[in-house]
């Protein structure tokens, strides 16, 4: 049940009345409230992103986009799946390189909210020709204003609020109309795995790197010099001369004396 004021807020009018004595002690009657809604034509936007992973640490995702920028999604969960070449993955097996597409599809629905709102109460003070204070059901008495030139059916007469009196039941209808917009988003994210790399041309030809050190390369043999070096000197072989001079001098001078003998 509302209050009042709130009824006054809304601008609740007595559109339409019937009025009538009241026979037994009736005390009020109740509010019904009926509600349809009306859809208008729906539009619908895409809008899709592309971006390459750059960094997987975790549950975090860093992402470059096409414009340069780079953003960070911290904290994904693990039950989130990426269909990437048709194969449904994980964030912990998103691999820097990948290509990764958000597509989102937004909704927007427009419609009309029509409440029709039935009220019955025992007028419990007028104050004519502009509202009319009724008696309700759970003890609460609410004002409500009254249309301009509104008229009242009084037993087969048409009265305006000067007519109404306290004691007499009173049901009115309230109509509103309130426009409004359903908006509705549905997000896709797909991924390919990078290209790649081109395969070299026929004629280059193709080098396949091992992990084996390569041998050391035997140090090549000093080559032996054609001559003395010019720090050489002569001395030592007149020497050697002076030498075997010597020795045949005292050669011959033994073998005449034995011959003198």
């Amino acid at each position: 049940m509302m209050s009042g004021s709130h009824w006054m807020k809304t601008g609740f009018v007595l559109a339409t009345a019937v009025i009538c004595f009241a026979l037994a002690d009736v005390s009020c009657a109740q509010v019904q409230t009926q509600k349809t809604t009306t859809a208008g034509h729906p539009t619908k936007e895409v809008t899709v992103e592309h971006g390459q992973v750059v960094l997987v640490e975790g549950n975090d995702l860093v992402i470059k986009m096409d414009d340069g920028s780079i953003r960070h999604i911290s904290n994904v969960p693990d039950s989130a799946r990426i269909d990437v070449d048709g194969r449904q993955v994980g964030i912990h097996e998103l691999k820097p390189g990948m290509h990764l597409h958000h597509t989102i599809t937004t909704v927007t629905t427009p419609q009309v909210v029509t409440t029709v709102q039935n009220v019955t109460g025992k007028v419990w003070h007028v104050a004519p020709p502009n509202s009319v204070i009724l008696h309700l059901e759970d003890g609460t008495n609410q004002s409500f204003k009254i249309p301009k030139g509104q008229k009242f059916n009084i037993n087969g007469q048409m009265v305006d609020a000067f007519g109404l009196k306290k004691g007499m039941i009173v049901t009115a209808t309230k109509i509103v109309e309130e426009p409004e917009t359903v908006i509705s988003q549905q997000k896709n994210i797909t991924g390919t795995m990078p290209a790649p790399p081109p395969a070299p041309p026929a004629d280059v030809p193709i080098l396949v790197a091992t992990t084996e050190a390569p041998a050391a390369a035997a140090e090549p043999a000093a080559p032996t010099p054609a001559k003395l070096p010019k720090t050489g000197s002569n001395l030592p072989l007149v020497g050697l001369l002076g030498l075997l001079c010597l020795c045949a001098a005292l050669g011959v001078k033994l073998l005449g004396v034995k011959l003198g003998d």
